[in-house]
C-alpha cells in the first residue's frame, strides 16, 4: 500500500483547480527517491521544522530587541503564527495546506539576529547587500547539512523567496503566505505593543476600526474572512479594496508608532553596531570561524557572503557573548 499516492489522489479530487497539488511539482534540483507515506510538501516541511536553523529562531528578534518579559514574540513564534493562519485560509480555500505549511516555517529562515536591525546592519556591511529572503533560500539550499542543503522542491523556494510583498509567489500557497506574513505581524506586533505600553486602541482611527475591528482579536479573524471571501474559486490571493485600504493604513500608524518608536527601538543602534564589529572581525579573522563555514571559503565562497551566512545564523544571545568573548576585557588577578 502506497500512502504517498493515496494522498496525491485525494488531492486530485478535493483540491480547488487553482492548488498546487504534489504530484505536479516542478521537483528538487537533485532527484530522490519518493516516500511511500509523504508527499513532496510534507517532506519538504519535514525537513524544513528538523533543520537546525529552524530551531534558532527561538532565539532570535522579532520587534523588541531584549524585551523584558515571556510573552512578547520571537522570530518562531512569529514564524509559527504565520503557519496556523496561512493553513486556516487555504484549508477554507481548498489549497495545499502542506505546502502553505512548509513555505510558512521556512520564510524567515535566514533572518539575522536583532531582526530587522541585524539585516540593515548586514546589508550596509556587505558590498553585495543581504536580504533575510535571499538569506532564507541560500540557508536551505546551500547551509544545511554540512552544506549539501536541504534539496527542497521548487514551489516551497519559490514561496520562500518571494514572500515579501514586493514580489509574487507562483503558487496561490505561496501567495497566502505572502499575505499571512504580513497581517500576522501586524497583529502580533500591535498586541505586543499594546504590552508594552506603547499604542492603545484609542491610537487607531475610529475610520479603521469600523472597517477592521477594534481589538487585535477582531482585526485578525477579519482579515483572514475577507481574504477567503474575495479569494474563493479564484485565481489569485487578494483582499477587498476598503479592508486593504484599512489595513495599510494601520501598517503606516504601526511604522510610526511602535516599530520606530524610542521604546522598541532604544537598543537598536547597539545591536547595529556591535553587528557590524563582529563582522568586520570575522572578516578579517576568517580562521576564528567554525569549521564548516571555513569549509564554504575552502569551496570557492566569497568571503564577505560567509561571513554573512556566519553572523546571520547566530541567536541574539550568542552574537553578544561572541561580541564580549572578543571585544570586552576579562578581569585578572595576581
Amino acid at each position: 500500500m502506497n500512502i504517498r499516492e493515496q494522498i496525491e489522489a485525494k488531492e486530485y479530487q478535493e483540491l480547488s483547480p487553482y492548488a498546487a497539488r504534489s504530484q505536479d511539482s516542478k521537483g528538487r534540483k537533485r532527484v530522490e527517491l519518493e516516500c511511500d507515506i509523504r508527499t513532496i510538501y510534507q517532506r519538504d516541511r519535514d525537513r524544513i521544522l528538523h533543520s537546525k536553523a529552524f530551531r534558532r529562531l527561538k532565539d532570535k528578534t522579532q520587534v523588541f530587541l531584549a524585551p523584558q518579559g515571556d510573552h512578547y514574540r520571537t522570530r518562531l513564534t512569529h514564524t509559527l503564527e504565520v503557519s496556523q493562519t496561512a493553513r486556516t485560509i487555504a484549508k477554507a480555500l481548498s489549497l495545499n495546506a502542506d505546502l502553505v505549511e512548509a513555505i510558512a516555517l521556512g520564510h524567515d529562515l535566514g533572518h539575522t539576529p536583532f531582526g530587522h536591525a541585524g539585516e540593515v546592519a548586514l546589508n550596509n556591511m556587505s558590498e553585495n547587500g543581504f536580504t533575510h529572503f535571499e538569506q532564507s533560500v541560500r540557508v536551505v539550499e546551500v547551509l544545511e547539512k554540512n552544506g549539501a542543503g536541504l534539496n527542497l522542491s521548487w514551489e516551497v523556494l519559490d514561496g520562500i523567496l518571494n514572500h515579501q510583498m514586493s514580489t509574487l509567489p507562483a503558487t496561490l500557497e505561496g501567495q497566502v503566505v505572502r499575505l499571512c506574513d504580513k497581517i500576522s505581524y501586524m497583529h502580533h506586533d500591535m498586541d505586543d505593543a499594546e504590552r508594552a505600553g506603547i499604542i492603545t486602541e484609542d491610537d487607531i482611527p475610529i475610520t479603521i476600526r469600523m472597517v477592521i475591528g477594534g481589538s487585535t482579536r477582531e482585526r485578525l479573524n477579519a482579515l483572514i474572512h475577507d481574504i477567503i471571501t474575495n479569494s474563493y474559486n479564484k485565481d489569485k490571493i487578494m483582499m477587498s479594496k476598503e479592508v486593504e485600504e484599512a489595513m495599510n493604513a494601520l501598517r503606516e500608524i504601526m511604522f510610526a508608532q511602535v516599530y520606530k518608536s524610542s521604546i522598541a527601538k532604544k537598543e537598536e543602534v547597539k545591536a547595529k553596531r556591535m553587528l557590524s564589529e563582529l563582522y568586520r572581525y570575522y572578516y578579517d579573522h576568517p580562521e576564528l570561524m567554525t569549521t564548516e563555514y571555513q569549509a564554504l571559503i575552502s569551496n570557492g565562497e566569497i568571503l564577505e557572503r560567509v561571513v554573512c551566512d556566519y553572523i546571520s545564523g547566530m541567536t541574539d544571545q550568542y552574537s553578544i557573548d561572541k561580541f564580549e568573548e572578543i571585544f570586552v576585557p576579562l578581569g585578572w588577578s595576581l
